[in-house]
């Protein structure tokens, strides 16, 4: 995906939030994230919105704490999300090829960093708020769900404390795009990823399913029997345990 498939990606999510947010209302329970309610999710997504757009427009070169979460509520609360999520888009549209700010993932710019963070923030919260309504989340698109679990693995697990007493090799295979990945996990390292066109070599475990399954499971955003496990059920037991990114 390019940054401009990020950031409409980023806006459909947002919108999308929005709408279930409103039908759920600030008090319901978000079932993904236990203790929270709409209120809670909104005002959290809120000022991460702001946060990024301070960091691009200004061009922060150095991290600069958010101004915290706001503590609207109601109809005030959802206002206030979509003059944020507006804000976010339009300046990372705006914003320059050769823009510099603070990152905190390897990203081939900071502009394809953030517009690509914050594509998957929010889509992976726009599922939270869809939780909170009795038909549960809707189905993300194969492309997204695919990048989405491509930036979890090769970036956010490369510095993750998933591990292992021995080595250990783990495939996720999504089933409608090709796209496969596999993990290699030890005891003193962080997880390695490798994405491959095609699955090769022997492996211990295997995560199988629709990219938009697998992207939701691997962000703990749907339980295990949401895709298929083969293999060996502790290697996937102790992934599931300790590879949580909230």
């Amino acid at each position: 995906m390019e940054v401009v498939d990020h950031v409409d990606a980023l806006e459909t999510a947002g919108r999308a939030l929005a709408v279930a947010a409103g039908e759920a209302g600030p008090d319901a329970e978000v079932p993904t994230c236990p203790g929270w309610r709409v209120r809670d999710l909104l005002r959290h997504i809120s000022m991460v919105h702001r946060w990024a757009t301070d960091l691009v427009v200004h061009e922060r070169t150095a991290y600069r704490p958010g101004d915290g979460e706001t503590s609207l509520d109601g109809e005030e609360l959802l206002a206030h999300f979509r003059e944020g999520h507006t804000d976010l888009v339009a300046a990372l549209r705006a914003a320059p090829e050769s823009l510099e700010c603070w990152t905190f993932l390897p990203a081939p710019s900071p502009l394809a960093f953030w517009a690509r963070r914050q594509a998957h923030e929010t889509t992976v919260h726009r599922a939270d708020a869809e939780a909170a309504l009795p038909a549960g989340p809707r189905p993300v698109k194969p492309l997204v769900a695919a990048d989405g679990i491509d930036e979890l693995l090769l970036r956010f697990h490369g510095r993750s404390r998933v591990r292992t007493a021995e080595p250990r090799t783990l495939r996720v295979r999504a089933t409608d795009t090709g796209d496969v990945w596999t993990v290699r996990l030890s005891a003193t390292e962080p997880p390695r990823t490798e994405r491959a066109g095609r699955a090769s070599g022997p492996v211990d475990a295997e995560f199988a399913g629709a990219a938009d399954r697998l992207y939701l499971f691997l962000w703990n955003r749907l339980p295990a029997d949401a895709v298929t496990l083969s293999g060996d059920a502790e290697l996937a037991r102790t992934w599931r345990e300790t590879s949580g990114i909230a």
